[in-house]
């Protein structure tokens, strides 16, 4: 399985990106899925995971009414919506999916990972 995500870039304080993240080489229509973040000196955490079907959300509470997570299991992709950016969003931003049917807050629930994409939010 290869992931591949793209969509960040550089934003100013309070923009917007999007964030999508196509997998090749089996579906993962069965599998959550989540999106993870990196800053320099930081280790990776949690941003948002979503469950096989869509019904289920999750969100680290930063980024709780800003971020939106969403799936769309014909096309293989799943996306993330970042509204009013602040400059502590930015990070390395990293799509995997779950080795379950949900999605886990842990970095070893994930089974298969995106090579990443850089967000850089400016003030």
């Amino acid at each position: 399985v290869q992931l591949q995500a793209f969509g960040g870039g550089l934003v100013k304080n309070g923009g917007s990106l999007r964030l999508s993240c196509a997998a090749s080489g089996r579906t993962f229509s069965n599998n959550g899925l989540g999106w993870f973040r990196q800053a320099p000196g930081k280790e990776r955490e949690f941003v948002a995971g979503i469950s096989w079907r869509g019904r289920t959300t999750g969100y680290q509470e930063s980024v709780k009414g800003r971020f939106t997570i969403s799936r769309d299991n014909a096309k293989n992709t799943v996306y993330l919506q970042m509204n009013s950016l602040k400059p502590e969003d930015t990070a390395v931003y990293y799509c995997a999916v779950a080795r379950g049917n949900s999605y886990v807050g842990a970095p070893n629930g994930y089974q298969y990972w995106g090579q990443g994409t850089q967000v850089t939010v400016s003030s």
